[in-house]
């Protein structure tokens, strides 16, 4: 048995999109992956960064699409990070966002998310080191980072080096206690131009972030936010915040010192609707809440979002494309040969539910039935879109064989 065929088959049956899916399943949708394509392209190319939207209905491939998109970037030795945004991580709050994307941060041939094996690696006169002194010194809002990392580079006591990394991994250190380890270190007082507060300032850690990955010789960073329509459930303070923050990482030109930054921010189809017009997000920005200088870039965010490219359902023969694709991987998986014409699988799906994912599992469903049992049952779906299985009229497996002759 070919256990990764497994893994790709048990993902499609359960309908959860993975990265080993991403991998396999990336030929749909050329022209919108070939626009992709570019931008990081142009991030590796010239060091710019950008950051786009895309929507799409439930269940059509948006997690799918992030997915492929974390394996060609990998491909480009450019740094991944994939976040859906949650209650736990909404997107009003940037110092959430940071702890757990760094939790879902991977380096290029790396299974483990993470980087701290390679801050292990800088020594205190290492060029990358000074490098990165000066730069948290005179470029970032604050210089909290600067006292963080050079305390970090010549700590010995086992314990401060822990909090110092926790800190930099998005587990911010008081103030107090980092003048404290600061002077044990040094012998000398921290005097921050700028007193840190993570409500204001934690940008500077993705800032960091983008700098460091850049100076350690990766292409790029891309950053992949799914499930932003949750954005949507905030209330109307925090929305206009969480729009602020998108522009940051959709405009870093101009809001943002990103530095070879790419962000894709996936959302629902109907975000325009039911929320940037049902609840009159424009209309607020005239808001007490808002003040001048935050009203150019949400007014940017929105826009974008309304102007976002919608994935669009796949045509006839993308599907066919992805069933065929389905039946070798079910035929590594369990040792066999399916021998379906794709075009009677596709048939049989149409009637199992609008949804792609849905398809896919009904699909797999058929499979899973003419290798058991030799013949196919009657896949009906409820209102919930689950599978409901009839035993009646069950088709001959002649007819779901392909005629040979």
């Amino acid at each position: 048995m070919d256990f990764e065929a497994q893994r790709i088959i048990e993902a499609l049956r359960s309908g959860v999109s993975s990265r080993a899916v991403g991998h396999y399943f990336s030929s749909a949708r050329p022209e919108l992956m070939e626009q992709i394509s570019r931008k990081l392209d142009r991030v590796r190319d010239t060091g710019e960064s950008s950051g786009m939207v895309v929507s799409g209905k439930y269940g059509e491939g948006k997690t799918h699409l992030l997915n492929t998109v974390f394996n060609l970037a990998h491909s480009n030795n450019m740094v991944v990070s994939l976040l859906s945004l949650s209650k736990e991580t909404p997107f009003d709050k940037p110092y959430l966002v940071y702890q757990k994307l760094v939790s879902n941060t991977y380096l290029p041939q790396r299974l483990q998310p993470g980087f701290q094996h390679v801050l292990q690696d800088i020594t205190p006169n290492n060029p990358n080191a000074l490098d990165l002194l000066s730069f948290t010194s005179k470029h970032l809002v604050t210089d909290k980072l600067f006292f963080v990392l050079r305390s970090y580079l010549h700590v010995d006591d086992p314990d401060d080096k822990y909090l110092l990394m926790a800190d930099l991994e998005g587990d911010f250190i008081n103030n107090a206690y980092l003048r404290q380890i600061y002077k044990r270190i040094f012998a000398q007082p921290v005097r921050f131009a700028v007193p840190f507060s993570k409500t204001r300032h934690s940008m500077d850690y993705f800032t960091m972030l983008s700098h460091m990955f850049k100076l350690l010789g990766y292409n790029g960073w891309v950053v992949l936010f799914d499930e932003t329509e949750l954005i949507g459930r905030l209330g109307k303070k925090a929305r206009l915040i969480a729009y602020n923050n998108m522009a940051s990482f959709l405009f870093p030109e101009r809001y943002s010192r990103l530095e070879s930054t790419f962000t894709m921010f996936a959302l629902g189809a109907s975000y325009r609707e039911d929320v940037i017009e049902a609840k009159h997000d424009f209309e607020n920005l005239s808001t007490a809440y808002v003040d001048r200088a935050q009203r150019e870039p949400i007014e940017k965010v929105l826009n974008h979002i309304i102007n976002a490219p919608q994935l669009q359902p796949l045509n006839q023969d993308e599907i066919l494309a992805v069933l065929e694709q389905l039946q070798v991987f079910h035929g590594r998986s369990y040792n066999w040969k399916p021998k379906l014409d794709v075009r009677e699988v596709l048939k049989a799906s149409e009637n199992r539910g609008y949804l792609l994912r849905t398809r896919i599992r009904s699909a797999v469903e058929l499979l899973d039935q003419l290798y058991q049992y030799g013949q196919i049952g009657d896949i009906r779906i409820n209102d919930l879109g689950e599978p409901q299985y009839q035993e009646e009229e069950l088709p001959s497996l002649d007819e779901c064989i392909v005629d040979e002759n």
